[in-house]
């Protein structure tokens, strides 16, 4: 079985109306992630996929340090009917207000209303946005103590 390793971020906003970003797929929306590059950490492919996904430099979004999702699936190859074992890693950054979005490698994007429970993608987005909720009830605000 082939080892999969992918990661990636959720960008949330910091100011009224809360709310976090999603890229669009052909068929779904996903966060902006990708495969990890040999010798990279999680950390520097989630900040390389989130650049080169969303055109958001990376000094301009805030780490919530004390937040890692991680998930791990077996989604099967459409063109073998094999699957694959899949690691999911996802960090939590926030930003104050949302920024201009250059969406290379998608159809688009859209800023999503922070309203929990949500219902976007069963397999992994309503998992990680489920653990965000947790995360943020129990502690109030993002990881360095600025109020989320």
């Amino acid at each position: 079985m082939r080892q999969i390793r992918a990661c990636g971020i959720l960008l949330m906003t910091r100011t009224d109306p809360r709310s976090f970003l999603l890229m669009r797929h052909k068929d779904r929306w996903d966060l902006p992630k990708g495969r990890v590059d040999p010798g990279e950490s999680d950390l520097e492919c989630a900040y390389r996929e989130f650049e080169e996904e969303t055109g958001i430099p990376r000094s301009s979004i805030l780490l919530d340090e004390s937040f890692r999702f991680e998930l791990v699936y077996y989604p099967v190859r459409k063109k073998t009917g094999t699957p694959d074992c899949k690691t999911l890693v996802i960090f939590l950054a926030t930003v104050p207000d949302r920024p201009k979005i250059l969406a290379t490698e998608h159809l688009g994007h859209e800023w999503f209303s922070w309203q929990p429970p949500h219902n976007i993608q069963e397999r992994t987005i309503n998992p990680l946005l489920a653990a965000v909720a947790q995360h943020l009830d129990g502690h109030g605000s993002i990881g360095n103590g600025d109020r989320f």
